[in-house]
């Protein structure tokens, strides 16, 4: 039986310390693209409000917010392409070569927003630079999630999928810390006329600074076994044509990962905005609440994923999804009542939990029912599609949201509608499968 309707079990056999070093060792490697990626989203979102003034300047604040925003969404239009024909270059040269390609593409567009001038420089065309470089990063990002995913997959122990692909998401977190914590030193040392005219710029270049040696850890990755058992590749064309025989499933994949995605960008990108714009606490008091979130998600995500090894995917997705749908919105109801450091800090980690509960069963889940020889590029458009029609405008949705009902805690029925989506897509996909499986098993 396909293993999204089994519970994997644990491989009895034992591992040495030094096989164990050497996986850890592997997966650091791997996971190290992802963490670039979420460094430089995450300082997107952060800095919005000063990114705002020093290239899209408008009279009135909210348009120049939500002209940034809008931006920071454009680089997921771009996904989708990248997931399709990077996607399609990863299955057919390799996992190891198109990450070291994803992770270029990345570095060029991070180093392009970082040196910038403003527009009291140069004008309109800083705003169209700085798009161009989110549309790099956004092409990268593509097929990077999809293409660590699978690498993790197919090199993960007997009955440890689950844990092995959460740390994908994990890397992620520990990115959100790192700059969560820089943002706090900047706040430390610098006045915020200081911060908000070019100290904003600093994040980045250390972000720049970093991709060498990210360069050097995946330089040193192996290409995994599985990818090298397959007797053959398929030609790009055949790659299009499974693709779309197989656009159900690519939809019902896109709408499983909706919930991941809004929920991620919910609560880390647009928590600090949220917090300074919305309910009006200091920028400390947002960066320490999303320094912590980046903590918890880091623990429970490896948590739920190894729990859905042991309990099976199916039972943790649909759970995690009912209790988004009737918690979301009133927890985010409460706080926006009367705003304090320790109701945000309260409703941001039980979202946090809902967040890494569902993403520890959906990413591995979302692996196991692409088809072997187009997993990548099925797996990343999936994705990529969710993210760029859901996850990447959640921040520019929410802020419209508050704007047009004058409620603050809107947000919470856009996570409500993603939830929804997550519950549909799982019903269906299981069902599916079941449906194939009895067919299989009667032929």
């Amino acid at each position: 039986m396909s293993s999204i309707v089994r519970r994997t079990r644990p491989c009895a056999a034992a591992f040495s310390e030094d096989d164990v070093a050497s996986q850890t060792g592997t997966v650091i490697r791997v996971v190290s693209g992802n963490f670039m990626e979420m460094f430089d989203f995450f300082l997107f979102g952060f800095y919005a409000n000063a990114i705002a003034a020093a290239f899209f300047p408008a009279s009135d604040g909210v348009a120049s917010l939500m002209l940034t925003f809008m931006t920071f969404g454009a680089g997921f239009l771009m996904r989708p392409l990248g997931a399709i024909l990077l996607g399609a270059y990863v299955d057919r040269v390799g996992r190891r070569k198109g990450l070291i390609v994803t992770l270029a593409l990345m570095a060029a567009g991070t180093l392009l927003i970082a040196c910038v001038p403003g527009y009291a420089s140069i004008g309109y065309l800083a705003p169209a630079l700085v798009l161009v470089g989110r549309l790099l990063q956004g092409f990268s990002a593509g097929v990077e999630l999809g293409g660590v995913s699978i690498y993790l997959s197919e090199m993960a122990t007997p009955g440890n999928k689950g844990f092995y692909v959460s740390w994908q998401s994990a890397s992620q977190q520990v990115a959100v810390v790192v700059a969560a914590a820089l943002g706090f030193a900047l706040n430390a040392l610098m006045a915020p006329a200081e911060i908000s005219a070019w100290g904003w710029r600093i994040p980045f270049f250390v972000g720049c600074m970093i991709v060498p040696v990210l360069f050097f850890l995946r330089r040193s990755l192996q290409e995994t076994a599985a990818f090298q058992a397959r007797k053959r590749r398929p030609e790009l064309h055949e790659i299009f044509r499974s693709m779309v025989s197989n656009w159900g499933l690519v939809l019902c994949g896109m709408m499983l990962v909706s919930m991941t995605t809004v929920s991620f960008y919910l609560i880390t990108v647009y928590t600090p905005t949220f917090g300074k714009s919305v309910l009006h606490l200091s920028s400390t008091d947002a960066l320490v609440v999303t320094a912590l979130i980046g903590i918890s998600n880091f623990i429970w995500l490896p948590v739920m994923g190894a729990l859905s090894d042991r309990i099976g995917r199916r039972p943790l997705l649909l759970g995690v999804t009912v209790l988004t749908i009737l918690t979301a919105y009133p927890a985010l109801h409460w706080l926006v009542q009367a705003p304090s450091f320790g109701r945000m800090l309260e409703v941001e980690l039980w979202l946090s939990f809902l967040y890494a509960s569902y993403n520890g069963a959906m990413v591995v889940a979302l692996a196991e029912v692409m088809p072997e020889d187009v997993r990548t590029v099925g797996f990343s458009l999936a994705y990529s599609l969710a993210t760029a029609l859901f996850g990447g405008f959640t921040p520019a949705i929410a802020t419209g949201l508050i704007a047009y009902t004058g409620d603050k805690s809107a947000p919470g029925w856009w996570m409500t509608l993603a939830a929804a989506c997550g519950l549909f897509a799982t019903l269906v996909l299981y069902r599916r499968q079941e449906r194939r499986l009895l067919h299989v098993a009667g032929a």
